[in-house]
């Protein structure tokens, strides 16, 4: 597997006991993905974490089915 590079973009939303992150990266090959990942506290001293990748030439079609999703939740789409 390629070594990765540091983060070209990231962005912290804290949601009430849960933090999400949003990273950009790019791997030695050139290839930009978003990295998001989820902390919740379970505990005093514990975390929890969560992780997906999503690559460049999936983008498209993830915030697609994401906005689709959302729209569905809030009532818009049935």
């Amino acid at each position: 597997m390629s070594e990765l590079k540091e983060s070209l973009f990231s962005k912290k939303v804290h949601a009430g006991n849960r933090t999400y992150f949003f990273d950009v990266k790019e791997s030695v090959d050139g290839d930009k993905y978003i990295v998001m990942s989820e902390s919740k506290k379970i505990s005093e001293n514990n975390f929890e974490h969560h992780k997906i990748m999503i690559f460049q030439e999936d983008l498209d079609k993830f915030a697609n089915g994401l906005t689709e999703a959302i729209r569905f939740i809030q009532g818009t789409v049935k």
